[in-house]
């Protein structure tokens, strides 16, 4: 992994703020019960302590000589290789700061080789099908796990079948849904990517916040996530991932950091290699900060047992949900598969954002409603959902209750009680 450190700093001062016993502990607001944690989950404990004891040090990043200058930049960088080492980065990869998962799967668009091929399924999010170039395959959403591998080998190689040059191509698949929550195959996608010289690209917006993510062990080529989605706040994310691309490629942002040399002359310029050629412009050092310190945390937790613990609270959300008789779950593949703490699902003759609304305001509870930035997939999922059901007056749009390490048997015992009055 590529991490540039700063040398011969005077040591760190002692901590101002006191490390929380209880790093992943989420903030919120008593009464109100959040669920709707795939949208943005709360800010956890290890993330606001993190800011606070920086913010007095709050300065400039790899611009100045001054000790809070170099007191940033060296957390900045820290953040960085503490955020690569929690995913897995290989060597000679790099781990680039973005905004978000959508500013880091539209960076790797742009550096993708001239003649690249993206392969992705229609039923990402939005994030994962607008950004690529003319040309992509999109192959149709999977009825199973199975059917996603043997269609993306069917389609890796038609596109190799009589080429005498090879020419790059790209997987780009989801981690996790965010509308149903189902877990994709990445591993086995990877190896029939890897198979056909293919590489791949996982959203883990997604996955990342549930279960660990390694990309030398799943052996992907790059990896996108949120920082909002892994209870840091907006506006930090990650793309990481194979450096020889990102090398290549013009800047995404031509500015300043971005450089090695400018010279008088317009076109005089040399551009930097690293994650400083995607990073022009002052960077968002509390953000970068707040997430690596929430890996950090992950990293130390006992990560199998906050998995059962989600997973119970999961089971128990859908079971309630199904014993509903005007309630129908969404899904994409069978009702047993793997997923993470999310499920979408419709009340029969109730319009998704009034039923939203009313749970707000007569309950306090937080959902999402709408179609979820994956347009394709939902409005497919909800005709499938009426077929599957009976039911001929199902709502154009879906709701969506998400969970995570701040959510209660109180809350999903909350949330049914409600639907079951509001029916």
């Amino acid at each position: 992994m590529t991490v540039t450190l700063v040398p011969s700093l005077t040591p760190l001062p002692a901590r101002t703020v006191p490390a929380s016993s209880r790093p992943l502990d989420v903030l919120g607001v008593p009464g109100q019960i959040n669920l709707d944690y795939a949208a943005s989950a709360p800010c956890a404990r290890a993330a606001a302590d993190a800011v606070a004891e920086l913010l007095p040090w709050y300065a400039s990043v790899h611009r100045g000589a001054g000790a809070l200058s170099r007191r940033c930049t060296l957390e900045y960088e820290r953040a960085r290789q503490t955020i690569g080492d929690f995913f897995g980065a290989r060597a000679g990869d790099h781990v680039v700061f973005t905004r978000n998962t959508t500013d880091a799967l539209n960076l790797l668009a742009r550096t993708l080789p001239a003649g690249t091929t993206v392969v992705t399924f229609a039923g990402e999010h939005h994030a994962n099908l607008l950004p690529w170039p003319r040309g992509s395959v999109r192959l149709p959403v999977p009825a199973a796990p199975a059917e996603a591998v043997r269609a993306l080998d069917a389609a890796l190689t038609e596109l190799r079948r009589g080429a005498t040059a090879h020419p790059p191509v790209l997987v780009a698949v989801t981690g996790a849904s965010n509308v149903t929550g189902e877990r994709w195959p990445v591993a086995e996608l990877a190896r029939v990517a890897r198979r056909h010289g293919a590489r791949i690209a996982v959203d883990a917006a997604q996955l990342a916040p549930h279960t660990p993510v390694d990309v030398a062990a799943l052996d992907v080529d790059y990896l996108a996530v949120s920082g909002h989605k892994l209870y840091a706040p907006f506006g930090a994310g990650v793309l990481l991932g194979r450096g020889d691309w990102l090398d290549a490629a013009p800047p995404y942002l031509a500015g300043g950091g971005a450089t090695s040399h400018v010279g008088a002359a317009t076109h005089d310029v040399r551009w930097a290699t690293g994650p400083a050629r995607h990073e022009a412009g002052t960077p968002n050092l509390l953000g970068a900060v707040a997430l690596a310190s929430v890996c950090a945390a992950l990293a130390g937790a006992d990560r199998v047992a906050l998995h059962a613990r989600e997973q119970t609270l999961l089971a128990r959300l859908r079971d309630g949900l199904a014993a509903l008789p005007h309630v129908v779950e969404l899904r994409t593949f069978g009702p047993d598969s793997p997923r993470v703490g999310i499920v979408s699902f419709v009340l029969a003759g109730r319009d998704s954002a009034e039923v939203a609304a009313e749970l707000a305001i007569r309950y306090d509870i937080g959902v999402r409603d709408g179609l979820f930035c994956a347009h394709p997939l939902a409005r497919r999922l909800l005709t499938e959902a009426a077929a599957r059901s009976g039911h001929r007056n199902l709502p154009p749009t879906a709701l969506r209750a998400s969970i995570g390490l701040g959510s209660t048997p109180v809350h999903v015992e909350s949330l049914l009680t409600a639907l079951a009055e509001l029916g």
